[in-house]
């Protein structure tokens, strides 16, 4: 029936988003496939007894099922009313409004007033607000997708010359690369959730369980944790070159590793076999999920450990300027170290620490603009700072430009060193 249709895509479009699930208006869904199944076995039952009965039948109106509202047996010329749905926002004291439909000859009747008119009291004065809402989310998404479009070209380019000038790998570079390649798969996650799980419209979010979808949010979620597993080796690698300055930190590589990759594989893989025995619904993005917490836990610990880092690095850097005794040279690498830090940490750190103590609830968009907008261009940023203004690799793409134009005649420049700074 189109009234019943409208008054569906009206209920999903007015109700208030909640912060908890990742698509809210399922509960609503959900809710009326409850009622929609409990209406079904009704009929079944009522169905199943009429074959039983010995008596003729009478004329009237069977039990039926709106897509809303389950409508009980009626005679003929008698009118039935049931209430809105409870999940629908009424005004503050409302009392609960009821719908009527006459049942007639020719079945039921049309509702007395659709479902948006009856049940949303302030349906026209907020049709204004819900275009208004519509458009920023969809601003949102072009802008959050625009940014990690010009990370994943950024970080691409990044990676490339690194790759291209093979003097610069040293162990702080491969790091440097390694967070790089993790932002490159976290911008193509990113757009390929999107592509799966939004490109169709006609798609229902709540219902849909492919293995598409499963693989998409799991290829997210696989390298969202690699991003801040190796945002969290960047930060113990500074803090292992302020505690142990002589130490070989070629050697702790394979470390870092496997904790920027293997880490995050073991996690991804625990959650999928979790959710294949016992949450194998949907298409595995429910935040309200106890299983969520599996990938959730990680990320946190990743956050706060480069919080302790970023404290901790700022207070030996302090002592250490502040110590009569250092060099001219001691000090230049330490303010070398001051701006790496306070570059590279606050960076990937401290915005989300912010959001990471204060409840979901609360400052939903500024929280929306910091995590999706900001986020996206984290990658561009990086890429920037520790690849294209980074001093060893401008100085190696001079040289580089000096072999292919020989005739190009400038004084020798000495190459720089590779493990004095990170």
């Amino acid at each position: 029936m189109d009234f019943t249709l409208t008054a569906v895509v009206y209920i999903l479009i007015i109700t208030p988003c909640t912060v908890d699930s990742t698509h809210p208006e399922c509960s609503i869904v959900l809710h009326l496939l409850n009622k929609e199944n409990e209406c079904k076995l009704k009929m079944q039952t009522a169905a199943a007894a009429s074959l039983h009965s010995s008596s003729n039948k009478t004329a009237g109106c069977e039990m039926q099922w709106d897509g809303v509202s389950c409508w009980p047996t009626a005679s003929e010329g008698e009118t039935v009313s049931v209430h809105c749905p409870l999940l629908l926002p009424l005004k503050p004291r409302t009392p609960p409004a009821l719908i009527s439909r006459n049942c007639t000859a020719a079945g039921w009747s049309k509702p007395s007033l659709p479902y948006y008119k009856a049940c949303y009291h302030e349906a026209y004065e907020q049709d204004e607000d819900v275009g208004k809402e519509k458009n920023y989310f969809d601003t949102l998404r072009l802008i959050y997708s625009f940014g990690y479009g010009v990370s994943l070209a950024a970080l691409l380019v990044a990676v490339l010359v690194f790759c291209c000038f093979r003097k610069l790998l040293c162990t702080r570079n491969y790091i440097h690369l390694n967070l790089f390649v993790s932002f490159i798969l976290r911008s193509l996650a990113v757009l390929i959730k999107d592509a799966v799980l939004f490109a169709d419209k006609s798609m229902d979010h709540c219902t849909a369980s492919t293995f598409q979808c499963k693989a998409a949010v799991t290829f997210f979620h696989f390298c969202v944790l690699s991003n801040f597993s190796w945002l969290l080796v960047e930060g113990l690698y500074l803090q292992t070159l302020l505690l142990l300055t002589f130490t070989q930190t070629r050697r702790l590589l394979w470390i870092y590793g496997v904790l920027g990759w293997g880490s995050p594989w073991v996690t991804s893989v625990i959650w999928v076999l979790l959710k294949t025995q016992l949450e194998d619904e949907g298409c595995w993005d429910n935040l309200e999920s106890r299983l969520w917490w599996i990938i959730k836990i990680p990320i946190l610990l990743s956050i706060f450990i480069n919080l302790l880092i970023f404290l901790n690095i700022s207070r030996i850097i302090v002592q250490k300027m502040k110590a009569r005794n250092t060099n001219q040279s001691e000090t230049r690498v330490y303010r070398t170290l001051v701006r790496s830090t306070l570059l590279l940490i606050p960076l990937f750190g401290l915005h989300y620490v912010l959001f990471a103590l204060i409840p979901e609830n609360v400052g939903v968009r500024p929280r929306l603009y910091l995590e999706l907008v900001l986020g996206s261009f984290q990658g561009f940023i990086v890429a920037v700072l520790y690849c294209f203004l980074n001093g060893e690799v401008q100085k190696e793409i001079q040289r580089g430009m000096r072999r292919c134009c020989p005739e190009t005649k400038t004084s020798a420049i000495n190459p720089p060193t590779q493990e004095d700074v990170p």
